[in-house]
């Protein structure tokens, strides 16, 4: 299958962005109408997203307790990944496992040439090759989609946004301080929410272009659909401690792992039901 581009999928998420990129400048806006001076937080910040952008790949899979493994290691999983990236155009990503009966899998790293694939034990037991396959041509599609870049630039002004409303932090002077004070919190807390529900959309619209993207590597939607399926049932056995282990990482996983009732509008992820409808109806869409 050829990697056709949706462009209905294409323009919610530039719209999505666009938006984002108009409540900033607004947000800038208004912390320099009120001669708020954020230089110390936003430099701050920038270092933070740096250091998180060009260690994402180590942050991640340490989180997870992942390590690398070698092809001797795990002949088979090796053997996929780089077929599927012969498949998808792209430098074979690094390998990894976590020892974990969670069934799961993420992709990490800033571009397709320093990237990771991490998979846990749980979903290599559970999938069988046809499945697995699906699960890593999906994560190979987010690296082809750069992902990690596009979320980690999305959610900067969010993050200082978060903090000033968080600690309260302001610098300058006037002497309507306390005024600018409330006005710049007021302001923050407002975009944090904007950009909180903004960067959840553009996370789901995301999700479905790496399904999309999945199928296309493997021209097999049909077998991805039936692993989302399959990990998303599989949740319900695992047991709680191991899933408040890593809820964390939800962000990054195939599939998320639901900690108490979060309304699909600051979801992560679409309805795995959703997502499995989209991939019949490409299945239909390549059969005639």
């Amino acid at each position: 299958m050829d990697w056709k581009t949706d462009w209905g999928l294409r323009g919610r998420m530039f719209l999505t962005m666009f938006l984002l990129f108009v409540l900033y400048i607004v947000f800038v806006g208004v912390l320099a109408a009120l001669d708020v001076g954020l230089f110390i937080i936003v430099g701050f910040m920038a270092l933070f997203s740096l250091g998180q952008f060009f260690f994402s790949d180590k942050l991640a899979l340490y989180s997870m307790g992942a390590k690398e493994v070698s092809e001797e290691e795990y002949p088979e999983l090796h053997a996929m990944v780089t077929r599927l990236s012969q498949q998808a155009n792209l430098p074979k990503p690094k390998v990894a496992v976590a020892d974990s009966r969670v069934p799961n899998a993420f992709a990490t790293g800033r571009s397709q040439k320093s990237s990771a694939v991490c998979v846990t034990t749980g979903i290599m037991q559970r999938l069988d090759e046809e499945e697995l396959e699906g699960v890593m041509a999906h994560e190979l599609a987010h690296i082809k989609n750069r992902d990690v870049m596009v979320m980690t630039i999305a959610s900067f002004l969010s993050t200082i946004a978060f903090l000033v409303v968080r600690f309260g932090i302001y610098f300058g002077g006037g002497r309507n301080r306390n005024g600018q004070v409330f006005v710049a919190i007021l302001a923050s807390l407002v975009v944090w929410i904007l950009s909180f529900v903004l960067i959840r959309a553009l996370s789901r619209y995301r999700e479905f272009a790496a399904d999309r993207g999945g199928a296309a590597i493997t021209g097999n939607p049909s077998a991805l659909a039936s692993a989302l399926l399959t990990i998303d049932g599989s949740m319900d056995q695992v047991p709680s401690e191991d899933l408040r282990d890593q809820a964390e990482m939800n962000a990054f996983f195939i599939i998320p792992i639901r900690s108490g009732v979060v309304g699909r509008l600051f979801s992560t992820h679409p309805p795995t039901e959703k997502r499995v409808e989209a991939l019949r109806d490409l299945e239909r869409e390549m059969e005639t």
